[in-house]
């Protein structure tokens, strides 16, 4: 198209447009004006996006075998000896290795915190329905997957699905600035709540104004009623900054997530949440701190230097 002034003001159109439709979705919420749209159109490229990434990969058939993991002791057995049987096939493939290591600690998260999931790969970036950061996966309803279902991997939350269509689903990645999720500070009862803020950490504010929070501390997602969108438990994040209290109502936290969101591969959808809350149990290990080396200094005086005594007589 040439850069003419019709083409700038149909530009300038469409983006106008675009934001309407944004806004209009957002206020909507469950009962969007735009929601059945958004639905025809993950029927539409649902399939096309999936059959893109339908490519030859045993790492593939591993997903598809945890995808009826909602029994949760005998079905995690039985996944663990098909792994096994996984690892022989892939042999030395450095990226089939790689899939399979993040299917191994998503199922040791979900048996941690006692989560049902259907296994799923990402098979689109950028949904284009809107300009949120999302995901693509490739199960939907056909698989038992609803909206405002948690999504986790082995590292900790993801996001949470917001439009499913017949076998693919779009995921809200923590990141965007429309997500927020209620948070828990390990060790304690310091609630608060998370919001996305695109490729910088999350920001969190916490209900306690007077909260003693430093560097380092962790916090898990606090869960919602009826455990939707959110399963109480999964790692969030660990606090990177925490601005002077100032004596108001909140506290704000910058918060380090623990989900690398431009690395996603392998994620799980939780369809059946746990008997209890797991509290800090699915948090990893916190790291050993690094001993400091000691430096120890010993002064000897030097054989030349005259001793007092001798100073005062030679006077």
């Amino acid at each position: 198209m040439r850069d003419t002034r019709e083409s700038r003001l149909l530009l300038v159109l469409l983006i106008a447009i675009a934001f309407a439709l944004i806004t209009v979705d957002i206020r909507g919420g469950e009962d969007s004006p735009v929601d059945g749209a958004r639905q025809a159109a993950a029927t539409v490229f649902g399939p096309i996006e999936s059959g893109v990434s339908s490519a030859v990969d045993p790492v593939g058939n591993a997903v598809s075998a945890i995808r009826d993991s909602g029994e949760r002791h005998d079905r995690l057995a039985a996944l663990e000896k098909e792994n096994a049987a996984l690892k022989a096939r892939l042999g030395s493939d450095d990226r089939a290795r790689s899939r399979l290591k993040q299917l191994d600690t998503m199922l040791k998260v979900a048996g941690q915190g006692q989560y049902g999931i259907k296994g799923a790969e990402v098979i689109a970036i950028g949904a284009a329905q809107g300009f949120s950061w999302t995901i693509t996966i490739d199960v939907g309803a056909n698989d038992g997957i609803k909206r405002d279902m948690t999504v986790l991997n082995g590292d900790g939350l993801v996001g949470r699905v917001t439009t499913v269509g017949p076998n693919t689903s779009t995921v809200l990645l923590a990141s965007d600035p429309d997500f927020t999720v209620g948070t828990r500070m390990e060790s304690g009862d310091e609630l608060g709540f998370a919001s996305g803020q695109g490729d910088r950490p999350l920001r969190v504010e916490l209900l306690n104004g007077k909260a003693e929070v430093k560097k380092g501390d962790r916090l898990v997602t606090f869960g919602s009623q009826a455990d939707r969108p959110f399963v109480p438990g999964v790692p969030v994040g660990v606090v990177s900054r925490v601005d002077p209290s100032g004596g108001g109502l909140t506290r704000t936290l910058y918060v380090t997530p623990y989900a690398a969101f431009t690395k996603l591969d392998i994620v799980g959808v939780v369809v059946e949440s746990p008997k209890k809350d797991p509290r800090d149990t699915v948090l990893p290990p916190k790291p050993k701190p690094t001993p400091r080396p000691t430096v120890t200094v010993t002064v000897t005086p030097s054989a030349e230097a005259p001793v007092d005594g001798q100073n005062q007589q030679e006077q």
